[in-house]
């Protein structure tokens, strides 16, 4: 059963990425910036952790600066999981794509787990792990392989609904390693998880007051076991977070914050052709999570409220399945509606209190990403309430209805066959530098100003052919070095700037004359007239690999 649930999931991973299976070396997201750093780091994690441990966080880009991985999310367990490819010589954008998929297909069995836990019901676990990993949200996510990696949502819930009822050491091992997986992924879903656990504590206080010092340390050593177990990732962030006062302002989450309309829309290709696309505003802001799911989502609540009068009694006491069940119920309807607030971002007072009281907050941008959250609790539910719809089915067919409203919930949200871009390999002259001797400082023109850091996301991931040291970079963040290199690299090829690189230590250049645009044969005819430049190789139309003397 467990190998058939797994390659269902990868099956669905795979029909709601199509055609990404079918090219993985040559179909990308590279027409979005974040997916080339997303690009870099996997390849950076599978690099490094061989050969440098200790080191891991001193990406190659940026330099002199240090922790530069630390600048965006470390995606270090997604990494693992696709370093055997890195080492056998895949691409970068081999190993995102089958990273992609993998986590789609885990994200979907941790979903399922949770809820077959809870209900004993197949197609309802199905429809909670799908719902949850091939959402509106997740689909339009494409290019952030940590949005996708969102498996640990589901664990930490489970574990933590296994403490509240269970209370056993076994539970807090899993919830501890949910919060450590979560961690070493992704800074946001660390974050999701103490407020999902926070959620399920504060909800489920009937089930623990009466063994409320057992669980409480429960739950204390599994904080303490995965806090240890997250210090090597959490020092980096915390080093930058003196050092360059690495906080997010409040306000900044306002761009990215989720709005109502957002939860009216869908990028599902049946809603968005027909009603949606009215309301289709940021990529980021879509979190509608289909009709199936707010119907089933729904019976769940009524049902659960309407037992409540007449539930069985047992020596005198209600139901305990009964009892739980409505309790669960509660617990995610408090989860969904967390996750919605706080999406919302300044729009309510709320995210504001959460900014101030929990420090980690102030360390993330997208507010509309809690918007997981919300998908989450209303997946769950959905399940839910098919488990409790199922016995009203005629018995003969009730099989047959489930699965034709698990597949009706994954149509809902379709938005297969996916159009990508096309990737043509990191230009052959990257490999050069990997053979040049001795020192090696790389800089590549034009050297895009802070608002178009993003154009440098391609130098990034073609660094991956060499791992030399650049003063290029693209991430969350930009350090001074780079602004300050900016205000004279900008101007190559004139002699201010290639002195100023030659100061900076930069003992190469690459040529981009496309990002010249009408301005090329100018910047050539500079070029070789400059007595600090030596050609050392040039691509047709392509880049150029210059020696700075």
């Amino acid at each position: 059963m467990k190998a058939r649930i797994a390659a269902i999931c990868l099956l669905l991973a795979i029909i709601h990425t199509w055609p990404l299976v079918t090219a993985p070396g040559t179909l990308a997201r590279n027409d979005n910036a974040d997916a080339e750093l997303n690009e870099w780091i996997l390849a950076w994690v599978a690099h490094q952790l061989p050969r440098a441990p200790t080191r891991l966080f001193d990406g190659n880009m940026f330099y002199p600066e240090r922790d530069t991985l630390a600048y965006s999310e470390p995606l270090i367990v997604p990494a693992l999981m696709g370093a055997p490819l890195h080492w056998l010589g895949a691409s970068p954008v081999v190993v995102f794509n089958v990273v992609l998929i993998l986590g789609f297909a885990l994200t979907a069995w941790a979903g399922y787990a949770l809820v077959y836990e809870w209900t004993g019901d197949t197609a309802a676990g199905l429809l909670t792990g799908s719902m949850f990993a091939f959402n509106t949200h997740t689909l339009t996510r494409l290019a952030h392989v940590q949005g996708v990696h969102a498996w640990g949502l589901p664990l930490a819930l489970l574990a933590a609904d296994r403490l509240v009822v269970h209370a056993r050491w076994r539970d807090a091992v899993l919830l501890a390693f949910a919060m450590a997986g979560m961690a070493y992924t992704s800074g946001y879903l660390v974050v999701f998880g103490a407020i999902l656990v926070a959620v399920v504590v504060v909800t489920r206080i009937p089930d623990w007051w009466a063994r409320s010092v057992r669980v409480a340390t429960l739950f204390a050593t599994a904080t303490v076991a995965a806090g240890i177990a997250i210090l090597p990732v959490y020092l980096p962030y915390r080093r930058l977070s003196l050092t360059m006062g690495m906080k997010r302002p409040l306000e900044a989450v306002t761009e990215f914050s989720a709005s109502l309309s957002g939860y009216l829309a869908t990028a599902g290709r049946i809603h968005y052709s027909t009603w949606s696309s009215r309301f289709l505003g940021n990529p980021v802001d879509l979190f509608f999570p289909g009709f199936i799911v707010l119907i089933l989502a729904a019976l769940a609540i009524y049902w659960a409220f309407k037992t409540e009068g007449r539930s069985h009694k047992a020596e005198g006491r209600w139901h305990k399945a009964e009892v739980l069940n409505r309790r669960r119920v509660v617990m995610l309807l408090v989860l969904a509606l967390t996750g919605f607030v706080l999406s919302l971002g300044l729009r309510t007072p709320v995210y504001g209190w959460v900014y101030h009281l929990f420090p980690p907050m102030q360390g993330l941008r997208a507010a509309a990403r809690f918007g997981n959250l919300f998908l989450l609790g209303m997946a769950a539910l959905a399940g839910i309430g098919l488990a409790a719809a199922r016995p009203r089915f005629p018995a003969r067919h009730a099989g047959l209805i489930a699965a034709a409203l698990v597949a009706l919930a994954n149509l809902e949200s379709l938005r297969a066959p996916i159009g990508y871009t096309r990737f043509e390999g990191i230009p052959a002259i990257y490999s050069i530098l990997a053979k040049e001797p001795g020192r090696v400082l790389l800089v590549e023109v034009p050297f895009w100003p802070p608002q178009a850091a993003f154009e440098q996301a391609e130098y990034v991931l073609n660094s991956t052919a060499h791992w030399r040291p650049m003063l290029n970079g693209y991430s969350g963040y930009l350090p001074q070095s780079y602004r300050k290199n900016s205000q004279t690299f900008w101007f190559f090829p004139q002699e201010h700037a290639i002195q100023a690189m030659r100061q900076a230590g930069a003992t190469h250049v690459i040529i981009h004359p496309k990002g010249f645009g009408h301005e090329a044969d100018a910047m050539w005819q500079a070029v070789a007239a400059s007595p600090y430049l030596e050609r050392i190789a040039v691509t047709p139309g392509g880049p150029a690999l210059y020696r700075i003397k």
